[in-house]
């Protein structure tokens, strides 16, 4: 193998790495606390009119707060972002914090500034700022936007928006006895993932951030490391991980680049071999149950929207004047028919095409991490959260096995969606510069 491949590989690992990373800032996911069914009297700021809402659930205070354990809950917790990574018990991993408000300016420091005897759920208030779960809420009421506040513990309330028939959830940080309402950070999906524009902006080095750093990180020191012994043992047989990458990088060419991409295909090898190790090391890197492993990078789809981007551009912009002419105004065909159905098909076809790539990706892997999360929870559903020993046994009997079966089948997912995606993207690109045949 040339070093000059492993050399490309490397520089467009760090390019697909940093981009995804600068589209998760922006595309962040709303962090919905895990906290219980507390109960509430407060009236809220919400900007839904006051009428149309119904309280379902009320806060309680801290004397009668208590978490019961909810299976989705935990699920969507675990599977979330978040800005500090959670080790075991009130032990995290501290990440930078780079949090931006129009009203107070910019606000720089760590997550270990919320803990300050390194207690889990944030004791202490930043500028304004709380860390509940892992994940940055800003507190609504402009009075504590200075200074530092102890918070005795985090509560929510749920409330019933009767006009659009659907459920709000509304955070709360009691301080001094006292709720304040929390708000989420600003994401720029226009609601349809849950966000939308607040009062602040969080450009922090989230736990998926870290992770797709480290995982670029690790991807460089193999390739270097697997460049210079194919340097040194130029002309012997390859072995140790030599010999694994090899395998794959020349399955990855004569398997898929070749058969669908055809000649051309050694311009398209960089970014194919980039996106396959990629997805592939953060695929195996978030199988891994504990710190720094477990956090679900390709099933948060502000991540897969940039991959599938970056396919659509390379195909787009790579395309011919015979694949332009096959999908605007294909030759043969009746103009009536090409402008009534089938030039609009293809212009549809064109962008969910990325959205499929995109979509595959995200769902499966996310999918995978619910379901070992579900069979997990088996032991405090039937357990009763600690209620009953011989519920919790049961649990324990019917969970392991399962989640085991499950993480196994999962390693195989990580190279088959890994494989998957490089494999429709050759398909793509292949179709965009596929020369005319003559009969």
């Amino acid at each position: 193998m040339n070093a000059k491949v492993y050399t490309k590989v490397f520089f467009y690992l760090i390019f697909s790495g940093l981009t995804t990373v600068s589209l998760a800032q922006s595309h962040g996911d709303h962090h919905p606390a895990a906290a219980g069914s507390e109960k509430s009297q407060v009236v809220t700021d919400s900007t839904t009119a006051p009428d149309t809402l119904v309280h379902l659930d009320h806060k309680a205070s801290c004397e009668e707060h208590h978490e019961e354990f909810n299976a989705g809950d935990n699920a969507v917790h675990h599977i979330s972002d978040a800005n500090a990574i959670h080790v075991i018990g009130d032990v995290y991993f501290h990440l930078p914090c780079i949090l931006y408000a129009p009203t107070n300016g910019w606000t720089v420091g760590t997550t270990a500034a919320f803990h300050p005897h390194h207690h889990g759920n944030g004791e202490n208030t930043l500028n304004g700022y709380v860390l509940n779960h892992g994940a940055i809420y800003r507190i609504k009421d402009a009075s504590m936007a200075t200074g530092v506040h102890t918070v005795s513990c985090f509560t929510k309330e749920t409330l019933l928006d009767t006009v659009k028939n659907k459920q709000i959830e509304i955070q709360y940080a009691v301080i001094d006895g006292k709720p304040y309402e929390l708000e989420s950070k600003t994401t720029y999906d226009g609601g349809l993932l849950g966000g939308g524009i607040t009062g602040f902006y969080d450009f922090s080095i989230t736990r998926n951030v870290f992770t797709m750093l480290l995982t670029c990180l690790i991807l460089g020191f193999l390739f270097i490391a697997v460049a210079k012994a194919a340097r040194n043992g130029r002309g012997k047989a390859p072995k140790g991980l030599q010999n694994m990458v090899e395998v794959l990088i020349t399955f990855i060419r004569d398997d898929v680049a070749k058969p669908n991409i055809g000649h051309k295909y050694e311009k398209y090898m960089p970014y194919l071999l980039s996106a396959f190790f990629f997805v592939l090391g953060l695929n195996l890197i978030g199988q891994i149950p504990f710190f720094p492993g477990s956090a679900n990078v390709t099933g948060n789809i502000s991540v897969t929207i940039i991959l599938a981007v970056l396919t659509f551009l390379i195909s787009t912009f790579s395309a011919n004047k015979h694949f332009w002419e096959h999908t605007l105004w294909m030759p043969g065909v009746p103009t009536v028919l090409k402008v009534l159905i089938l030039t609009p098909i293809e212009i549809l076809g064109l962008f969910l095409k990325p959205f499929t790539l995109l979509l595959r990706l995200f769902a499966n892997i996310t999918a995978g991490h619910i379901v070992i999360l579900s069979f997990v929870s088996l032991i405090f559903i039937l357990g009763h959260s600690g209620e009953s020993t011989g519920g919790g046994i049961a649990g324990v009997m019917a969970s392991v096995p399962l989640t085991l079966f499950m993480m196994t089948l999962e390693l195989l997912v990580a190279f088959l969606q890994a494989f998957i995606f490089v494999m429709l993207s050759a398909t793509y690109i292949g179709a965009a510069v596929e020369e005319p045949h003559h009969h």
